[in-house]
C-alpha cells in the first residue's frame, strides 16, 4: 500500500517520537508519520536507566559529550535546557523528580511512563505510527523522498532519520542509519561501542570477580598523562572493569591506555601508611592477608598484596617491612589496569560515531547536503556520559527538527 505524508520519521525512539510530537504541535495541519521496525515504539527507551529512564540532567552542557558534533551542540543545549525539556514533558502529562546526582526520572520511576506519554501525545495529535516496518530502500526523487518497506511504500516531502546506532542490538540497535545517510553522500564516522565495560589486563583481576568497590578511576594515555577522572562504584568481572564511572571513561579509552584506581579516596597516602603500620602491630601474629581487616573485603586485600609483589600469605603481619608498606600504599592509591579494549555493542548503552557534525545545521538539524533531510539522536556523531545526557540530546535534537519541519 502507498502512503503520502508531509513528514516521515524513520525510528520510533526518543528523538523520533519527540520530533513527531513537536512537529504536530508546531503545525497541526502537517501530516506526520513514524515508521518503526520493532513491534512497538520506544523499545530501547523503556530499558534506559535500569528501567527507570534517566531522561535529563540538571548539569547539561557540551563538556559532557564527545564526538564531532560537540561544538555545535552548544547551540542546541543552550536553547533546550533541562528545565525547558522538563516543562515540555510536564505539558504532555509527565512529572519528574531529581536525585542527589542531578539526574531526572519520571515521578513513578518507570521508563514506560516516558514512552506512553509520547505515544499518547502522538495519538492525540494525529501522528500515524507504523510498526514492524523494515526499510528496504530509500531514495529522493525530485522534491520527495520514497521509502519502500516490507509492507508499505511511503512518500514524503520531508524525511527525518532517527533510527539510532549499533548499541544494544537486542533492542533493535543497528547501523541502518549510517547506511541510509552514506547513500545520500554524507560522511559517516563508523560506530564504536561507548558507555560499556572496559576490558583490561591485570594478573589479579580474575580473583576480584564479583567484587564492587568505591574508587576514583583515572584514565592515563601511553605517555602517562591523565585524560579523565571519575568517582563511583567500580565493579570487577573476570576480564573487565565496569560501573558508571568506568562507562564514562570508555568514551575516551583505547588499547594501550591505563586505568588507575584510588581505592581509598578519603585517606591520604601518609594517613594510610600510618594506619597500616598500626595494623602491622595489632595483627602482628595474624597472616599477612589479614592486614586490611576492617578496610577491604578479604579478596580485594589479597589482590592488593599480590599486585604489590607479596605472594606468600603464610607470612605474619609483623614481618612486613616499611618499604613493603610503602609499595602497598601506592597500590591502594593507584592500582593500575592496562586497557585492552571494550566489551562490544552487546553491552554498550550507546555508541560513538554517526554523521559527521559539520554536515548538519545545528539550528534546524537539517542536512547541509540534502534539502528536506533531517538527522537526530544517535545517528549523529555525538555521545554523552551516563546520567541522562544522551536522552537529553535525543529529545533536544528531535524538538529542534520538529520545530523546523
Amino acid at each position: 500500500m502507498k502512503h503520502f505524508f508531509d513528514t516521515l520519521i524513520i525510528g520510533g525512539g526518543a528523538s523520533g517520537l519527540m520530533c513527531a510530537v513537536t512537529a504536530k504541535q508546531h503545525n497541526s495541519n502537517k501530516s506526520v508519520a513514524v515508521i518503526e521496525k520493532n513491534d512497538r515504539v520506544g523499545k530501547k527507551l523503556m530499558s534506559t536507566g535500569n528501567g527507570r529512564c534517566n531522561l535529563t540532567n540538571k548539569n547539561i552542557c557540551s563538556e559532557k559529550y564527545s564526538g564531532s558534533f560537540v561544538k555545535q551542540s552548544e547551540h542546541l543545549l543552550g536553547k533546550i535546557t533541562a528545565d525547558d525539556l522538563l516543562y515540555r514533558f510536564e505539558e504532555l502529562g509527565l512529572h519528574c523528580i531529581c536525585d542527589n546526582e542531578g539526574r531526572y526520572y519520571p515521578l513513578c520511576k518507570q521508563a514506560n511512563a516516558v514512552t506512553d506519554t509520547l505515544r499518547f501525545a502522538c495519538e492525540r495529535l494525529g501522528v500515524e505510527i507504523f510498526c514492524k516496518e523494515t526499510v528496504k530502500s530509500l531514495r529522493k526523487s525530485g522534491d520527495c523522498f520514497e521509502i519502500k518497506c516490507n509492507e508499505n511504500i511511503f512518500t514524503a516531502k520531508q524525511l527525518v532519520i532517527c533510527c539510532g546506532s549499533k548499541a544494544a542490538p537486542k533492542l533493535g540497535g543497528s547501523a541502518s542509519a549510517a547506511d541510509y545517510l552514506k547513500n545520500f553522500g554524507h560522511k559517516v564516522i563508523p560506530f564504536s561501542p561507548a558507555l560499556c565495560p572496559i576490558k583490561v589486563d591485570n594478573r589479579v583481576l580474575k580473583s576480584l570477580k564479583g567484587i564492587r568497590s568505591e574508587a576514583k578511576a583515572v584514565l592515563y594515555d601511553q605517555d602517562g598523562a591523565a585524560i579523565k577522572s571519575e568517582h563511583g562504584e567500580v565493579q570487577f568481572t573476570e576480564d573487565c572493569l565496569s560501573g558508571i564511572c568506568i562507562f564514562n571513561l570508555s568514551l575516551y579509552a583505547v588499547k594501550g591506555y591505563e586505568i588507575g584506581l584510588d581505592l581509598l579516596t578519603d585517606i591520604s597516602n601518609k594517613e594510610l601508611f600510618i594506619i597500616l603500620k598500626k595494623h602491622k602491630e595489632l595483627f602482628s601474629n595474624n597472616t599477612i592477608d589479614e592486614l586490611f581487616t576492617g578496610i577491604f573485603q578479604k579478596r580485594l586485600g589479597q589482590a592488593i598484596l599480590k599486585q604489590s609483589g607479596i605472594n606468600d600469605f603464610s607470612r605474619k603481619c609483623n614481618s612486613i617491612k616499611e618499604s613493603e608498606i610503602s609499595v602497598i600504599v601506592n597500590t591502594v592509591k593507584d592500582m593500575r589496569f592496562k586497557v585492552e579494549g571494550n566489551c562490544g555493542f552487546e553491552k554498550a548503552q550507546a555508541s560513538l560515531g554517526g554523521v559527521f557534525g559539520r554536515e548538519i545545521d545545528e539550528k534546524t538539524m537539517e542536512s547541509r547536503r540534502v534539502k528536506g533531510l533531517f538527522i537526530c539522536g544517535e545517528a549523529i556523531d555525538i555521545c554523552g556520559e551516563c546520567g541522562g545526557y544522551n536522552l537529553h540530546f535525543a529529545f533536544a535534537s528531535g524538538i529542534t527538527a520538529g520545530e523546523n519541519l
